[in-house]
């Protein structure tokens, strides 16, 4: 009896050892660049088959006759790579790949010409050409291979000499910045690429806005790059960005279970799209409202009008409203601290699957909310030994 236990237990501890040797072996093919999916690839291929055919097509067709060098270099391949599959990448940008190829093959073609032992020549060529990228701000790791073809590419780019730098060097890396400056135009992303602008103060003021004065910060973040030791291939603003957007995320998965339908106001003012806008002053002025939604003949909400639209004269409220900030009843009601933390929007419109207006969230609804659910878990930590525990409940 005892021993079938033990064969039971080795068969088990077999079993389990080739799973988690399974599971290591396919953690291999995860990719590793967050945010990378299948369509994005698929375009990234299609990019740099389209970008490297025009480029080579270009150059053999009108420029061959100039140089004996080959009309498209190696290091396009690379550059290819990241201009098509990360073009946010700082290292994928224009200057990047244009000044880091040229003056990579540049210092490659000096390199070759003063030390004529082409081993060491080539580890010199690569070292200076880092340096050279780096301190004009145009790092491009395809330019080490430019300014090692400059020494070890064969006769043919030898005997080119300094042409090799601006051709097929220069004019390849113009010709595919150009190439995906165009074919980025329909595929979605953003070429060159520009972070999202920093949310300015409505106000007019030199303060920033109020989401930014809390929570991360520009020097929060450069201690934590400092601290961490490490170049990142991304830009500073994006990353910015990215942790704004996982702390919202964070505040929302916390507090998940406390929707828009469970707070918003149901007893709305409203003012019609066909109405004159000193009706809306009125109704503004009256109840002490900021702004009002407005809604068409269906109760559907087509705009947002406040005090500030209502500053000149017009015949109708459409003529003058903004465009509404709306959710769903199911929303998570922390999903609203971004709109409603932007010093414009003062409340958010809950609407139906028509757009039919069910109720508004306002700025003071949802504080009133987080000051609540952060009291009710101060109040079950000192209760419980184990921690706070996550309120999802009204």
């Amino acid at each position: 009896m005892h021993r079938e236990i033990r064969l039971l237990l080795r068969r088990w501890k077999i079993i389990l050892l080739k799973k988690r040797e399974n599971r290591r072996r396919l953690a291999l093919f995860r990719p590793i660049l967050p945010g990378a999916n299948l369509k994005d690839r698929l375009i990234a291929c299609c990019g740099a088959m389209l970008g490297l055919a025009a480029t080579g097509l270009l150059c053999h067709n009108l420029l061959t006759h100039i140089t004996s060098a080959p009309a498209l270099v190696a290091p396009m391949g690379a550059s290819a790579v990241l201009l098509f599959a990360v073009p946010a990448s700082p290292l994928a940008q224009p200057w990047s790949i244009i000044g880091g190829n040229t003056l990579s093959a540049l210092v490659g073609v000096m390199v070759a010409a003063l030390i004529p032992d082409p081993m060491l020549a080539g580890g010199v060529a690569v070292a200076l050409a880092i340096a050279t990228m780096s301190m004009t701000r145009c790092l491009h790791p395809p330019g080490g291979a430019a300014a090692l073809t400059a020494v070890i590419g064969g006769p043919a780019i030898a005997a080119s000499g300094m042409q090799f730098v601006f051709y097929p060097v220069a004019v390849n890396s113009i010709l595919l910045v150009l190439a995906g400056w165009t074919f980025h135009r329909f595929s979605g992303h953003s070429y060159p690429h520009r972070a999202s602008p920093k949310p300015a103060n409505s106000h007019g003021t030199a303060d920033p806005p109020a989401r930014m004065r809390a929570g991360l910060t520009a020097d929060d973040m450069d201690e934590a790059i400092r601290e961490l030791g490490e170049a990142l291939d991304v830009n500073r603003d994006d990353l910015s960005a990215l942790l704004e957007k996982a702390e919202l995320h964070a505040m929302e998965r916390m507090h998940g279970g406390i929707t828009c339908g469970d707070i918003m106001s149901r007893d709305v003012v409203t003012v019609s799209a066909e109405a004159h806008p000193e009706m809306a002053r009125a109704l503004l002025i009256e109840h002490s409202f900021r702004t009002l939604p407005v809604v068409d003949r269906r109760n559907v909400v087509v705009g947002l009008v406040g005090h500030q639209h209502l500053v000149g004269s017009a015949a109708t409220v459409a003529s003058v409203m903004a465009p509404p900030v709306t959710a769903g009843p199911e929303t998570p009601a922390f999903r609203l601290l971004g709109p409603l933390s932007d010093e414009s929007t003062h409340e958010v419109a809950i609407v139906d699957g028509s757009g039919g207006l069910l109720g508004v969230v306002t700025q003071t609804d949802l504080l009133l909310v987080m000051a609540r659910t952060n009291l009710l878990q101060s109040l079950d930590s000192a209760r419980s030994p184990a921690g706070p525990v996550v309120l999802a409940s009204r």
